[in-house]
């Protein structure tokens, strides 16, 4: 007997002990309650189902208008778990039967929706109802019909015309909507570069507001050069035509004479050649040309018709001292402090000996 009470007891324990992990496991238990906001809940009643993917976990308890919405309260099982961000969809499954509100998404982990949560009216949405959609609808047609943009026509001329131009360019219609679908593809996959593109134009274009004075300028530069071009034009349109006359002569020339203007530009490297080299020498020649033209030209004696020169040796010796002569040639580098300035001071000194240059003062 005390063994079957003792396993009863046991039996009684593990149960409780089940339901107790069910519910630790589970963390809800009994019926949660919602509140939502909508714009208008036409066809929705109270006790109308609350589903999540369809399958009915809950009803409406009531319906109420507050100003320029309906709350909307709703109670569901508390075993079902509803994300945080969740949201309220008002769905007509038919044109005559209730409505019912979905809840989606459906939970699959993270924050869950607590007990007694508001759902405002960012978070549920409500069909177009029929009526809506047939005044939608009617008022298109009106749009175009012959009161409207067929007025007078233009409509009916558009679908001929389009109805003309695609006749018998299906397969080119498509192969253009495949290459356009390809393109889009592209720049999808390439979008990084199109938008440092984008940035770079949009820099750009920043810089030209920046500088409109300048550009301003500029394009008013241009228009003056196009102006002076466009009152030049037939002068420009001859010069033109006489630059591509001589342009094809000297492509004629060139072609007649290729082997000889080979010849003459092998040697004349050759002589450009020795110019280079000779390069310091040429330069002294034509600096010192123009002094030994100026020198030829004074020594020319136009009524003898003769070449004139001077005797510079007798002349240093007549005159060893001044500008010319020779003591004022030898004493460029004398140790004699005011010697060779001396000598050849512009008023010469007489020398008779040895000892009056000795005796010449600075």
């Amino acid at each position: 007997m005390k063994r079957r009470i003792f396993a009863i007891v046991a039996v009684v324990a593990l149960a409780v002990a089940g339901t107790v992990a069910a519910s630790a496991s589970s963390g809800r238990s009994g019926t949660m309650h919602l509140t939502a906001r909508f714009t208008r809940v036409i066809g929705l009643y109270q006790g109308n189902d609350v589903r999540v993917l369809g399958v009915k976990i809950g009803q409406i308890d009531s319906l109420k208008v507050e100003g320029t919405y309906v709350v909307v309260k709703m109670s569901y099982d508390g075993k079902y778990k509803l994300p945080a961000d969740v949201g309220a969809v008002l769905v007509p499954p038919s044109v005559v039967s209730d409505r019912y509100i979905q809840l989606t998404p459906a939970y699959q982990g993270g924050p869950t929706l607590p007990d007694n949560a508001l759902l405002d009216v960012d978070r549920t949405v409500v069909p177009l109802e029929f009526d809506e959609i047939f005044k939608n609808l009617d008022q298109l047609n009106r749009a175009l019909g012959p009161n409207g943009a067929n007025a007078h026509g233009a409509l009916s001329r558009l679908v001929d015309v389009s109805a003309a131009n695609l006749d018998g360019n299906g397969a080119a219609l498509n192969g253009a909507l495949k290459e356009f679908s390809a393109a889009i593809s592209t720049l999808a996959g390439s979008r990084g570069n199109l938008f440092d593109t984008v940035r770079q134009l949009q820099q750009f274009t920043t810089m030209l507001a920046q500088n409109d004075g300048g550009i301003r300028a500029l394009n008013g530069n241009l228009a003056k050069v196009g102006s002076q071009l466009a009152g030049e034009r037939k002068d420009l349109g001859a010069a033109l035509a006489n630059l591509s006359t001589a342009l094809q002569l000297v492509s004629s020339f060139v072609g007649d004479n290729r082997t000889r203007l080979t010849s003459d530009i092998s040697k004349l490297t050759s002589v450009t050649n020795i110019l280079t080299k000779e390069k310091k020498a040429i330069a002294e020649v034509v600096d010192m040309a123009p002094y030994a033209l100026s020198n030829l030209s004074l020594a020319y004696d136009p009524k003898a018709h003769t070449l004139d020169t001077l005797d510079a040796a007798s002349q240093a010796f007549a005159h060893p001292t001044g500008p010319n002569g020779l003591f004022c040639q030898l004493s460029g580098n004398s140790p004699i402090p005011g010697l060779h300035q001396a000598l050849c001071a512009k008023s010469a000194v007489t020398v008779r000996s040895f000892s009056d240059l000795l005796t010449v003062k600075p």
